[in-house]
């Protein structure tokens, strides 16, 4: 319980809130995790009530020990997903004057990787879904800005950290994982020459299954040496394509 006067000052201070960008994979192209809003239970208003937005919400001054918790807290709360707070990156403040009607609020974006799963909405969220990033709808509050820079970073990520795996089940072929690499860069790459690098960087371990292989149509499986990748990182390694 704060004491008496802990938060008064002589200047107004903003509200702070943690907004998050979920990035999934379906094996076929990039999605993104979506809340609906609902009218706020804590508050009587009703700002972009039935609008789509990220997932996110203010920072419980008194219980949020860092800004990756109430991110953590609130993905939680309003789709049911339960992530560590290591797994949320910190990529952006936004806290133009105008991005929130109800009072002046400073946004800490963050942005994760998941598997994708089923979300389940809950307190201030009417619905929870996985949108394709080709048909994601008009967001509320400057949603649409977050988005958009989060996808940029995490295109800038994927040469220096191992984003695509997260994204992946433990167990994948080369043409998963290169349909992944160009659903996230927006190119296309020659199937033969994705392989051979990838080979080459020596991060990926052949899995052997028991399953019959008949020439090439059998496509061999792999797993992620993560291993021999922070090895790599720790020699200045820089993904490539």
């Amino acid at each position: 319980m704060a004491k008496k006067g802990q938060y008064t000052y002589e200047y107004p201070h903003p509200a702070v809130t943690a907004d998050s960008v979920v990035f999934g994979y379906d094996g076929k192209e990039l999605k993104v995790l979506l809340i609906k809003r609902g009218a706020e239970k804590e508050a009587s208003t009703t700002a972009y009530a039935g609008e789509w937005a990220l997932p996110g919400g203010f920072l419980d001054v008194e219980k949020d020990k860092t800004i990756a918790y109430t991110a953590k807290r609130e993905l939680k709360e309003e789709t049911g997903l339960r992530l560590s707070e290591k797994e949320f990156k910190e990529f952006g403040t936004f806290s133009d004057i105008k991005r929130d009607p109800r009072e002046r609020v400073i946004t800490i974006a963050h942005y994760a990787l998941v598997k994708l799963t089923e979300v389940q909405a809950d307190t201030d969220a009417d619905k929870a879904e996985w949108f394709s990033l080709k048909e994601v709808p008009s967001l509320a509050f400057d949603h649409d800005k977050i988005l958009r820079d989060a996808f940029s970073r995490l295109k800038q990520d994927i040469h220096f950290q191992p984003v695509g795996f997260e994204l992946l089940p433990e167990i994948f072929t080369l043409p998963q994982l290169q349909n992944l690499y160009e659903s996230i860069l927006e190119v296309k790459f020659d199937r033969r020459n994705f392989a051979n690098k990838m080979k080459h960087y020596g991060i990926l371990s052949e899995v052997e299954d028991g399953t019959p292989r008949h020439g090439t149509r059998t496509p061999i499986k792999y797993r992620f040496d993560k291993e021999n990748y922070d090895r790599l990182k720790g020699n200045g390694f820089r993904l490539e394509f």
